[in-house]
C-alpha cells in the first residue's frame, strides 16, 4: 500500500478507505469493538438496574457516562488511527500493537477532544456556520495529535493548515460517515421500535419495556463498531493525502524506507 503513496481524487480517497475497511475488518471492527463493549456494559447496567432510582443518583450516573464515552472515543479513535498508518504505509499491524500505540495517551486525547469541541460548540452556538467551517478546519485534530504527537494547539492550528483549500472533501467524508451511521442504526431500530409499538397496543403497556430500553444501546454498539471505523480510516487517509500534496510526504517516506534498507544491508551481512 505504500507504494501507492500519491495524491488522490475524492472517489479514489473513498475507495480506498472502503478496500482498508474490508480487507482488514477484523482490526478495525476489532479496535471499535473492545472499547465500545466497555461502554455498553455500562449502559446495560445503567438500564438493569438504576431503573427507578433517585434523580440524583441517575445524575451522576449520566455525568460518569459522558466521562466514559470520551475516554471510550479516544482510545477507539486514537487506535484505529495507529492502525491505519501501519496499513497504509504497508506495514503489519494487530489490535493489541494499534492499542499500545496510544499507551499512557488516553487521556491527552480525549483533553484535545474536549477541547476542540468546545470550540466547535461556541462556533454552533453563536452561529451555525462558523460551527460547521470549524469542524472542517479540525477535521485532522485527531491524526495529528496520534501520528505527530501534538498539544491542542498546534494540533488544531495544524489541522487547519492541512485542510486548507480541501475542505469540501473533509464534508463528504463527514456526509457520508453521518449517513451510514444513521442507516446502520435505524436499521435495527425500525423493526425494535415496531415489535414495541406493536406490543405496547396488544397489551396496552405504559411506558418503554425493559427489552426496548436495552434494544437502544446495542443498536449504537452496533453502529459504531460497523461504521465508525470508516470515518477514522476516511480521515486519517486524508491527512496522509494532504501530506502528500502539500509536503511531499510520498518522497519523504520513500527515502526514509531507502535509508533503513540501507542500514539493515550492512547489519544483516555482519550478522551472517
Amino acid at each position: 500500500m505504500a507504494n501507492d503513496l500519491r495524491p488522490l481524487s475524492l472517489g479514489e480517497l473513498l475507495d480506498r478507505s472502503f478496500f482498508l475497511y474490508r480487507k482488514n475488518f477484523v482490526l478495525f471492527a476489532g479496535i471499535m469493538a473492545l472499547p465500545h463493549l466497555v461502554f455498553l456494559a455500562f449502559q446495560l447496567i445503567h438500564v438493569g438496574l438504576l431503573r427507578g432510582k433517585s434523580s440524583g443518583v441517575t445524575l451522576l450516573w449520566t455525568l460518569a457516562t459522558y466521562v466514559l464515552a470520551l475516554g471510550v472515543s479516544a482510545a477507539s479513535q486514537g487506535a484505529a488511527v495507529i492502525a491505519v498508518s501501519h496499513v497504509h504505509l504497508g506495514q503489519s499491524t494487530s489490535i493489541a500493537e494499534s492499542f499500545a500505540g496510544i499507551k499512557g495517551r488516553i487521556l491527552y486525547l480525549a483533553l484535545i477532544m474536549v477541547g476542540y469541541w468546545m470550540g466547535i460548540g461556541v462556533g454552533l452556538i453563536l452561529l451555525i456556520v462558523p460551527g460547521v467551517i470549524l469542524a472542517l478546519m479540525w477535521a485532522l485534530t485527531i491524526p495529528v495529535a496520534v501520528i505527530e504527537d501534538k498539544g491542542l494547539r498546534d494540533a488544531v492550528n495544524r489541522s487547519a493548515e492541512l485542510t486548507k483549500g480541501n475542505r469540501g472533501r473533509v464534508f463528504v467524508i463527514y456526509a457520508l460517515y453521518l449517513v451510514l451511521i444513521y442507516a446502520i442504526y435505524m436499521a435495527w431500530m425500525l423493526p425494535v421500535l415496531a415489535v414495541a409499538g406493536l406490543s405496547a397496543r396488544a397489551h396496552r403497556m405504559v411506558g418503554v419495556p425493559l427489552w426496548t430500553q436495552l434494544a437502544i444501546p446495542i443498536g449504537s454498539f452496533l453502529s459504531n463498531c460497523l461504521a465508525g471505523p470508516l470515518m477514522t480510516i476516511g480521515i486519517s487517509l486524508l491527512y496522509y493525502d494532504q501530506r502528500v500534496r502539500k509536503e511531499a510526504f510520498d518522497l519523504q517516506h520513500m527515502m526514509a524506507t531507502l535509508d533503513a534498507t540501507i542500514l539493515e544491508g550492512p547489519a544483516t551481512a555482519v550478522s551472517g
